[in-house]
């Protein structure tokens, strides 16, 4: 049954300088998620839950449905990517979360996407 929901996310992100602004404590990023079905049924997003933490511990948890207005369903084999969004009052910081997902065969389940890291760059030696 494990063999069945496999779903991997990976994440890259972008520091975006010309939407921030260091004085107001204001740090853009930008972030591209790859959802990849290695599972052996078709397996669709419904929802989405972010954990979004700076350099100050200050944490924003953002939920919602689907990602960028998209429930997308994925075929085994298949792969969706998307770009999105974040601001935080720090140079540094880091994401987390996880989506909510239905196999084709009425199963729930949840992909974790994995912490990953927003710095702007030359701030982490």
């Amino acid at each position: 049954m494990a063999d069945n929901y496999h779903v991997t996310v990976t994440a890259r992100t972008l520091f975006i300088p010309d939407q921030s602004d260091e004085g107001a404590e204001r740090f853009v990023f930008a972030y591209t998620i790859n959802i990849a079905n290695h599972g052996q049924i078709p397996v669709q997003l419904i929802s989405r839950r972010w954990v979004i933490t700076d350099a100050h511990q200050k944490v924003q948890e953002v939920r919602g449905l689907g990602v960028v207005g998209e429930q997308p369903l994925l075929k085994p084999g298949e792969q969706f990517e998307y770009t999105s969004g974040t601001a935080i009052a720090t140079p540094v910081g880091s994401m987390r979360g996880s989506y909510q997902m239905v196999a084709e065969d009425g199963s729930p389940f949840e992909a974790e996407v994995p912490e990953f890291i927003l710095a702007v760059p030359r701030v982490l030696h």
